[in-house]
């Protein structure tokens, strides 16, 4: 597929992934178009030229008027969180999901690629781990929701008229990242993070670049009805990320403490700020989503895309760093 001219839409335009997509497709000479919930957060796509529409991806009508004449859709709109009521997750990954790829097919779009997660193989999976290997809910909305949403997303795959390509990446970083670089910044900056000691696996980090191209490689090859695991393909322990991570951002090195331990204060904290009619700011789900084993394998998409990530985690870490040095993160955390 030749990229020029074309018009892609990106759902969840104002979040970091979307919102790198969108300037690298305009990069491509492509036109962009941007959904995202709010209204108060669309000042920097519009000023990428990005025509952008404000409403929820499961309203039909908002999502059948995003879709109009658009080549390419980029569903990255998600809710992404470590817990919290299923149906509030289903609403959004999986209803609003659907609802997106409908109107996408009926308003004649070619191409719909979906942004899954690792966290579809759960917590305690096998190294090395394929696409073709069973999913896990592990009673997490985030990882239920995230499969059910695939589920019911590949039978609507239909080329040449509606192509379907599911990617799963794996803990993306980059400019603009919240939950793997501002909230352990944040808070190690307050003193108040912690790495389990007791837990020896593995990050499974893509730099945000490094996932879009993957993605661009998924479209420009017309991989419909595939579904590629996404990451950098490095064997980076959590350790070394978030001991890296404190260096760049020149905070103190994080301490280690066991899991059970660490999981036991986040709930305390929770129940606390919850007392004090406060949003809890980290919930103990987050230890089991920061201690999962092992890397996952992107040999289907070294081998299908020529997929070869480009910005290994040292040059990702350095180009973090220079949006730290910029970022107001207490103000960013509010």
């Amino acid at each position: 597929m030749n990229f020029e001219n074309k018009t892609i839409l990106i759902t969840g335009i104002d979040d970091f992934i979307g919102y790198r997509a969108a300037e690298l497709a305009i990069a491509k000479g492509m036109k962009v178009k941007g959904l995202q919930s709010s209204g108060t957060q669309d000042t920097k796509a519009k000023n990428l030229g990005v025509e952008v529409i404000v409403g929820k991806i499961n309203d039909a009508k908002t999502a059948q008027k995003a879709c109009e004449g658009v080549d390419i859709v980029l569903h990255t709109a998600q809710l992404a969180q470590e817990a919290g009521p299923l149906k509030d997750f289903r609403e959004v990954n999986v209803d609003g999901t659907i609802t997106m790829a409908k109107a996408a097919k009926s308003a004649g779009v070619k191409t719909f690629v979906h942004l899954s997660s690792v966290l579809v193989y759960g917590f305690n999976y096998s190294d090395r781990v394929t696409e073709s290997e069973p999913l896990a809910e592990e009673s997490n909305p985030y990882c239920q929701t995230k499969i059910e949403a695939e589920v019911a997303l590949l039978p609507l795959n239909n080329p040449p008229d509606f192509g379907v390509i599911v990617i799963r990446a794996g803990d993306v970083y980059g400019p603009g990242c919240i939950p793997w670089v501002a909230r352990p910044v944040h808070f190690m900056r307050q003193k108040l993070f912690a790495y389990a000691s007791d837990e020896h696996g593995v990050i499974n980090h893509v730099y945000v670049d490094n996932l879009i191209d993957a993605i661009f490689l998924a479209i420009e090859k017309e991989t419909y009805g595939e579904i590629f695991n996404i990451t950098d393909g490095q064997n980076t322990s959590w350790k070394e990320y978030f001991t890296r991570l404190a260096a760049i951002s020149g905070s103190p090195e994080p301490m280690s403490i066991g899991k059970d331990e660490i999981k036991l204060f986040l709930k305390l904290r929770a129940q606390g700020q919850k007392l004090f009619r406060k949003k809890a700011d980290i919930l103990p789900e987050s230890i089991d989503f920061m201690t999962r084993p092992y890397a996952c394998s992107i040999e289907k998409a070294q081998s299908l895309l020529n997929y070869a990530p480009k910005i290994n985690l040292e040059d990702g870490l350095k180009i973090t760093k220079e949006w730290l040095e910029k970022t107001d993160l207490q103000n960013l955390m509010k």
